[in-house]
């Protein structure tokens, strides 16, 4: 992801769109041999939908861009840091493949793999009290690529077929006598896994004085006391609390069914994939009708899986780094399976594909990643 946000007009995303679609054809023209059939159909099919959507789009800002900078021709590689929208060879897949396969033969044995996802929170405060708040930097792409994290206008909306939805920023509550942190605004935010606050505090410095509050939560105390004792933490628009997401017993500081949105972001990748079904249901209850769900973790066959050593591997796909901390690679069926399942409708599900270049090595570097959108359903006039 890049270190900050694009902003993009839609008539300036139009226009960048048509000359890298001329560009791409004059170059498949005159080096034809370079270019993979797939790769052009590809190419394609993506410049179609983002120029529909950028049609459809309101409000000046691209619909999930995942970035604008397509090679087009392979000597331009070392031109810049990074490529978007990248797609493999079959021949890379493979290697990809193999290179998983044969850091995952052996395996971590089972009995001494519970100890991971039973001192999770010990092995994450030792990395928060090593490395402080300077190991992530803050997250301020967030909002080019997740706009739905900036508060709406309070004005109900309509479907394409006439139904009738509640607002998704207003309060579903029932009862008045009812207090909890931030009861009185508007529009509600979940970050889960929030860390030391690379996104909390981008998020708080966007909504202050938009009648919105940010709930932020992490199973690692010693994270969660960092934010607290950051200058920019304000009680008045962030409620930030150590809870363990895994547990479907412990309490929110909040009535179910109260959140807009709830941020999700490297946190599942963390987890045992076999608690992960468990916790994005236990989340999904906590969403108003309307609310959606933000996604955003480790693809397969990342580089950062690939890197990993014989003997690391906790099960498939599931490592443990050197520090204790855990690490899961999903794939978008596996991501859509997880939201689905617990009653959401899919908005988006991506796949990330990126070439990461180091210019002065002449080295580069496939990265995957995964980033969702999935809406709790709408109450329709019918069932209001």
């Amino acid at each position: 992801m890049g270190t900050g946000a694009r902003t993009w007009g839609t008539t300036t995303l139009t226009h960048t769109i048509q000359i890298k679609c001329t560009d791409y054809h004059k170059t498949k023209r005159n080096n034809l041999q370079k270019w993979h059939l797939n790769e052009y159909r590809e190419m394609r099919r993506f410049v179609k939908l983002t120029v529909c959507a950028v049609r459809l789009y309101s409000g000046g800002r691209p619909p999930v861009p995942l970035g604008g900078r397509i090679l087009t021709d392979p000597d331009d590689i070392f031109q810049h840091n990074m490529w978007d929208h990248v797609q493999w060879t079959e021949e890379e897949r493979e290697k990809a493949q193999q290179k998983a396969e044969e850091n995952s033969k052996d395996k971590i044995p089972l009995e001494e793999q519970s100890k991971y996802d039973r001192e999770a929170h010990t092995y994450w405060d030792r990395f928060y009290e090593m490395h402080q708040s300077k190991f992530f930097r803050n997250r301020n792409w967030l909002f080019t690529e997740f706009p739905e994290l900036l508060p709406p206008d309070a004005a109900g909306t309509e479907s394409g077929n006439g139904e009738k939805h509640q607002p998704c920023g207003s309060s579903t509550l029932t009862s008045e006598t009812d207090t909890f942190p931030g009861q009185h605004a508007a529009f509600r935010i979940l970050e889960v896994g929030c860390g030391v606050g690379n996104s909390v505090f981008p998020i708080i410095s966007t909504i202050r004085g938009r009648k919105a509050f940010l709930y932020c939560c992490d199973f690692s105390s010693r994270a969660v006391e960092l934010i607290q004792e950051h200058p920019d933490y304000d009680p008045a628009v962030c409620h930030a609390f150590v809870r363990d997401i895994r547990d479907p017993t412990s309490p929110f500081p909040f009535p179910p069914e109260s959140l807009d949105i709830i941020l999700v972001v490297f946190v599942l990748s963390a987890i045992h994939p076999a608690r992960a079904q468990g916790v994005v249901k236990s989340l999904a209850g906590q969403l108003k009708p309307g609310g959606i769900m933000l996604f955003r973790d480790y693809g397969r066959y990342d580089l950062s899986q690939l890197r990993f050593k014989t003997g690391q591997c906790l099960s498939e796909n599931f490592y443990t780094r050197q520090d204790g901390t855990c690490v899961y690679f999903f794939t978008k069926d596996e991501v859509h399976h997880l939201f689905s399942n617990a009653g959401l409708e899919e908005i988006q599900n991506l796949e990330d594909r990126r070439l990461q270049v180091n210019r002065g090595k002449k080295v580069v570097m496939h990265r995957v990643w995964m980033q969702s959108k999935y809406r709790k359903p709408y109450l329709t006039s019918a069932s209001v």
